[in-house]
């Protein structure tokens, strides 16, 4: 089975449900992450429960990462039990996906956030799991109550609290 034409189905796929903006949020993922892909799109036909020729299912890739985005429906929310954790390189990336996946959203603290669509993300350093995993656990503490105070996580902060 293929994802987006050239790849093989990954294992395991998160699929999104929507109201009815699946095709848009897979459009405004794509616009915002640099290796993203748009796959497949299917309709609802004759038996629905979607309106004849509307987005049944839009399917993408981002970072090489596979996802599936239906239109179901009112029936179900997204809340902050479920996230997606982008690990960035440097603080222009934090930067960058911070401001555009916020906007239309909601920023919480230690570098969480809500998109428009109300998809939960976490914008973190890379470097992140290295210092709060320190052996040392006053230097994991110290970065751990660094983490606390922020909204966007801050690379520099982080490895200043990690010194000492």
């Amino acid at each position: 089975m293929l994802c987006c034409k050239d790849k093989a189905m990954h294992k395991i796929t998160p699929f999104l449900w929507f109201d009815t903006q699946a095709e848009e949020a897979m459009h405004f993922y794509a616009s915002i992450f640099k290796n993203a892909k748009i796959g497949t799109i299917s309709r609802y036909g004759d038996t629905g429960p979607g309106p004849k020729g509307s987005v049944m299912v839009a399917s993408f890739e981002l970072d090489g990462q596979p996802f599936k985005a239906l239109n179901g429906g009112p029936h179900f929310k997204f809340n902050e039990a479920v996230s997606f954790m982008v690990n960035c390189e440097d603080q222009a990336e934090i930067d960058r996906l911070w401001e555009q996946l916020s906007e239309g959203g909601q920023t919480s603290q230690c570098g969480w956030l809500k998109d428009k669509f109300g998809v939960s993300w976490q914008i973190v350093p890379s470097v992140l799991v290295e210092l709060i995993s320190d052996p040392d656990p006053a230097k994991s503490n110290r970065v751990m109550e660094a983490i606390l105070k922020m909204t966007k996580l801050d690379i520099a902060t982080l490895k200043q609290a990690h010194a000492g």
